[in-house]
């Protein structure tokens, strides 16, 4: 049965193209409309312009929100097997790494976002670009939109996916929740989500670029929260790197709830407490004129030490054989429990992706439709569904525009 909706989509990165391509697949009339000069700026800069465009090990337990349940039908329905078969219906195809992240073949976002542009231009849909939506509104049971310079009307359905305010560079904004609060439907307050942490602390701007593996635990309100290994990267506002990216999500959705909010770093998770204090214990016998941050060198790099002995009030110019057990473990307990405040994040300004947004209790999540508004659906970012670091977020905006477009195409049925 040949499709008669006319629809409208609102945002061209990865959820919207998605469900263009799906809705025009099954005939349906479909305008795409794009704020950036081109289509899918934000899978552009994914994984560093590699584009880590999902994981093939999708688990409900890699999402969060109010509701993170909500994804669950999404990512049985479009798992990642449905999606690599689409892609390589586009002539996309993709690799896996042993950790599960995958990317596409050519290690380039800009064949992604081609693969995506092309076959959408191809089942007829028509892309508006430069095109800033400022409103929706619904007039006599059709989707009438107000551009920057021009009103497109008659539209059946309307799909919003404009994504979040993270990267506010590649048009991260907050359209998407003003034109659902418009319609009445609720929004979970935002934060910025993979995003690097501010410290309370008088010494992380004098490491400045230093680059560490470590482990990285969060404590809530002093409470362990969630544990994290990889690089750790001191910079001139905080911290930052993979492990601390990690954490963010948790990070931020606490200090938004104002709870407070630590870090413990360790620096050396190679060793437990005790193996450590031993190799610490044996080197300060063998070098016994050495002073204990000469002793240390050979563990951290040489600018870490002063500053973490300082943090601790530790003398640094100690000499080996003047190090007793007591002393010894107090230094091993700063290496593997370094403790920073956390102060803030770094904002949406340098989040990959927002947490919040569009309440799930508002969505029916088979579907992407508004429960009490007929014809309007949302997908990706602008919900309040937002994934861990590793293709996970991606994976969300192509599975749920994946539904949305399938019910975009659908017969319209008024409530």
């Amino acid at each position: 049965m040949v499709c008669m909706n006319k629809i409208a989509i609102i945002g061209g990165g990865a959820s919207g193209l998605m469900a263009a391509i799906t809705a025009a697949g099954e005939g349906c009339q479909v305008d795409l409309f794009e704020q950036n000069e081109k289509v899918g700026k934000k899978i552009l800069a994914s994984g560093n312009g590699r584009c880590n465009i999902s994981n093939r090990n999708l688990s409900i337990i890699d999402y969060f929100g109010q509701h993170p349940d909500f994804s669950t039908f999404a990512l049985k329905q479009y798992s990642f097997e449905e999606f690599e078969k689409f892609c390589r219906s586009l002539g996309l195809l993709l690799e896996t790494k042993e950790d599960g992240k995958v990317y596409p073949l050519s290690n380039d976002a800009q064949s992604v976002v081609a693969a995506f542009e092309n076959f959408a231009l191809g089942l007829g849909v028509k892309i508006f670009t430069n095109h800033s939506i400022t409103s929706v509104e619904k007039i006599s049971g059709l989707f009438e939109l107000l551009s920057n310079d021009n009103t497109y009307k008659g539209y059946h359905k309307a799909l919003i996916a404009t994504g979040s305010e993270a990267a506010p560079h590649l048009g991260g904004n907050n359209s998407g929740y003003r034109f659902a609060s418009g319609f009445g439907l609720k929004i979970e307050q935002t934060y910025p989500s993979l995003v690097q942490l501010h410290i309370d602390s008088k010494s992380h701007y004098r490491m400045a670029g230093v680059k560490q593996n470590g482990e990285v635990t969060l404590y809530v309100n002093g409470k362990p929260e969630a544990r994290s290994e990889g690089d750790i990267l001191f910079t001139r506002y905080g911290i930052s790197g993979f492990a601390i990216l990690d954490i963010s999500q948790k990070a931020s959705s606490t200090l938004r709830d104002l709870q407070n909010v630590s870090i413990g770093v360790n620096l050396i998770p190679q060793f437990d407490h005790q193996s450590l204090t031993a190799q610490i214990t044996k080197i300060a016998k063998s070098l016994p004129n050495y002073t204990l941050s000469m002793l240390l060198n050979g563990f951290l790099t040489i600018k870490i030490v002063p500053h973490l002995l300082k943090d601790a009030q530790i003398n640094g110019e100690l000499k080996g054989k003047e190090l007793s057990t007591k002393m010894i473990k107090k230094v091993v307990h700063q290496l593997q429990n370094w403790r920073f405040k956390i102060t803030d994040t770094h904002g949406f300004r340098h989040a990959e992706v927002s947490g919040g947004g569009v309440s799930s209790d508002a969505i029916d999540s088979k579907t992407m439709e508004a429960k009490e508004v007929s014809g309007l659906y949302f997908s990706g970012e602008v919900l309040d569904i937002v994934g861990k670091r590793g293709g996970y977020n991606l994976h969300f905006a192509w599975a749920s525009g994946y539904l949305a477009g399938k019910a975009l195409a659908s017969k319209l049925m008024e409530r």
